[in-house]
Protein backbone atom coordinates (compact mmCIF):
# COMPACT_ATOMS: atom_id res chain seq x y z
CA UNK A 1 0.00 0.00 0.00
CA UNK A 2 1.42 3.08 -1.14
CA UNK A 3 1.92 6.00 2.23
CA UNK A 4 0.03 9.18 1.55
CA UNK A 5 1.57 12.44 2.62
CA UNK A 6 -0.40 15.76 3.22
CA UNK A 7 1.76 18.99 2.35
CA UNK A 8 0.09 22.25 3.96
CA UNK A 9 -0.22 24.84 1.64
CA UNK A 10 -1.42 28.30 2.41
CA UNK A 11 -4.56 28.24 0.12
CA UNK A 12 -5.40 24.50 1.47
CA UNK A 13 -3.24 21.10 1.50
CA UNK A 14 -2.28 18.59 -1.04
CA UNK A 15 -2.33 14.83 -0.47
CA UNK A 16 0.17 13.01 -2.35
CA UNK A 17 -1.28 9.49 -2.92
CA UNK A 18 0.61 7.80 -5.69
CA UNK A 19 4.61 8.52 -6.94
CA UNK A 20 6.20 6.69 -9.33
CA UNK A 21 9.24 7.83 -12.27
CA UNK A 22 6.24 7.98 -14.73
CA UNK A 23 3.92 9.58 -12.89
CA UNK A 24 2.02 11.66 -9.67
CA UNK A 25 -1.05 11.86 -7.79
CA UNK A 26 -2.86 14.42 -6.06
CA UNK A 27 -5.37 15.42 -4.54
CA UNK A 28 -5.74 19.01 -4.05
CA UNK A 29 -8.13 20.88 -1.66
CA UNK A 30 -8.66 24.79 -1.88
CA UNK A 31 -10.33 26.74 0.75
CA UNK A 32 -13.10 29.11 -0.60
CA UNK A 33 -11.72 32.38 -1.22
CA UNK A 34 -8.42 31.61 -2.38
CA UNK A 35 -6.46 30.86 -5.30
CA UNK A 36 -3.26 28.55 -5.66
CA UNK A 37 -0.26 31.25 -8.08
CA UNK A 38 -0.57 32.16 -11.30
CA UNK A 39 2.22 29.86 -12.74
CA UNK A 40 3.70 27.73 -15.48
CA UNK A 41 5.68 24.83 -15.88
CA UNK A 42 8.88 24.30 -17.86
CA UNK A 43 8.24 20.28 -18.22
CA UNK A 44 5.69 19.58 -15.58
CA UNK A 45 2.44 18.13 -17.68
CA UNK A 46 -0.95 17.90 -15.84
CA UNK A 47 -4.53 17.02 -15.99
CA UNK A 48 -7.14 18.53 -13.26
CA UNK A 49 -10.41 17.05 -12.69
CA UNK A 50 -12.39 19.06 -10.11
CA UNK A 51 -13.37 16.30 -8.27
CA UNK A 52 -15.85 18.92 -5.63
CA UNK A 53 -16.53 22.22 -4.90
CA UNK A 54 -16.41 24.79 -7.83
CA UNK A 55 -13.24 26.94 -9.13
CA UNK A 56 -12.15 29.76 -11.36
CA UNK A 57 -9.82 28.75 -14.04
CA UNK A 58 -7.18 30.86 -15.70
CA UNK A 59 -5.42 29.41 -18.88
CA UNK A 60 -3.32 30.96 -20.89
CA UNK A 61 -2.13 28.98 -24.08
CA UNK A 62 -0.03 31.69 -25.83
CA UNK A 63 -1.97 34.74 -26.52
CA UNK A 64 -5.21 32.52 -25.84
CA UNK A 65 -6.78 32.99 -22.73
CA UNK A 66 -9.70 31.49 -21.49
CA UNK A 67 -11.35 31.99 -17.89
CA UNK A 68 -13.74 29.79 -16.65
CA UNK A 69 -16.13 28.42 -13.61
CA UNK A 70 -15.25 24.39 -13.40
CA UNK A 71 -17.96 22.83 -11.92
CA UNK A 72 -17.54 18.46 -10.42
CA UNK A 73 -16.65 16.65 -13.60
CA UNK A 74 -14.96 18.82 -15.57
CA UNK A 75 -11.10 18.02 -16.19
CA UNK A 76 -8.26 20.20 -18.10
CA UNK A 77 -5.05 19.35 -19.52
CA UNK A 78 -2.30 21.86 -18.76
CA UNK A 79 0.68 21.38 -20.63
CA UNK A 80 3.90 22.83 -20.21
CA UNK A 81 4.04 26.52 -20.29
CA UNK A 82 0.65 27.21 -20.15
CA UNK A 83 0.13 29.97 -17.63
CA UNK A 84 -2.51 28.88 -15.24
CA UNK A 85 -4.34 29.44 -11.54
CA UNK A 86 -7.52 27.95 -9.78
CA UNK A 87 -9.25 30.27 -7.06
CA UNK A 88 -12.25 28.49 -5.06
CA UNK A 89 -15.14 29.73 -5.21
CA UNK A 90 -15.99 27.02 -2.74
CA UNK A 91 -13.95 24.29 -0.62
CA UNK A 92 -12.75 22.43 -3.84
CA UNK A 93 -11.23 18.93 -4.42
CA UNK A 94 -9.01 18.71 -7.48
CA UNK A 95 -7.69 15.21 -8.48
CA UNK A 96 -4.39 15.78 -10.54
CA UNK A 97 -2.61 13.63 -12.50
CA UNK A 98 0.65 14.38 -13.47
CA UNK A 99 4.30 14.07 -14.35
CA UNK A 100 7.58 13.73 -11.81
CA UNK A 101 8.44 17.26 -12.09
CA UNK A 102 7.06 18.67 -8.90
CA UNK A 103 9.77 21.67 -8.39
CA UNK A 104 9.24 23.14 -11.70
CA UNK A 105 6.86 26.04 -10.87
CA UNK A 106 7.43 29.47 -12.51
CA UNK A 107 5.47 31.67 -10.22
CA UNK A 108 3.76 35.00 -11.99
CA UNK A 109 2.06 36.33 -9.00
CA UNK A 110 1.22 34.92 -6.10
CA UNK A 111 -1.43 35.97 -3.19
CA UNK A 112 1.04 34.63 -0.30
CA UNK A 113 3.91 36.29 -0.93
CA UNK A 114 6.00 32.94 -2.71
CA UNK A 115 7.16 34.92 -5.80
CA UNK A 116 10.86 34.33 -4.89
CA UNK A 117 10.62 30.59 -4.43
CA UNK A 118 9.70 29.59 -8.10
CA UNK A 119 12.04 26.99 -9.52
CA UNK A 120 13.85 28.31 -12.95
Amino acid sequence: MAEISRIDKPWGYELHWAKTDHYVGKVIHVTAGHALSLQYHNQKEETLLLWAGRLKFELRDGEDIRVWEMEPGESVHVRPKMVHRMTAIEDSDIIEVSTTELEDVIRLEDRYGRESTSQP
